[in-house]
């Protein structure tokens, strides 16, 4: 972290892994769409795909970890990263 008080609290690397952690929770959202019918008297069982089921939600959950992985990571210093 920079000493300066008018330096932004997340660093420039942050902002690249947060917009990894939206575009997963995107994805996960995306990939629970459909699977609906158009008559409501007819039952789709396309809505208890394993898509819909168990990868959407588990793409949603790794989007919020890597979005909490951004905001708690601490960038290198410059001493740091010369070691």
């Amino acid at each position: 972290m920079s000493n300066s008080p008018t330096g932004f609290g997340i660093a420039k690397e942050n902002y690249k892994i947060l917009l990894v952690g939206l575009a997963l929770i995107v994805l996960g959202y995306i990939l629970m769409i459909g699977g609906g019918s158009d008559d409501p008297n007819v039952f789709n069982p396309e809505i208890f795909s394993a898509q819909r089921i168990t990868i959407a939600p588990i793409t949603c959950l790794a989007g919020f970890v890597v979005v909490i992985v951004a905001i708690m990571r601490r960038p290198k210093s410059k001493d740091e990263a010369s070691k």
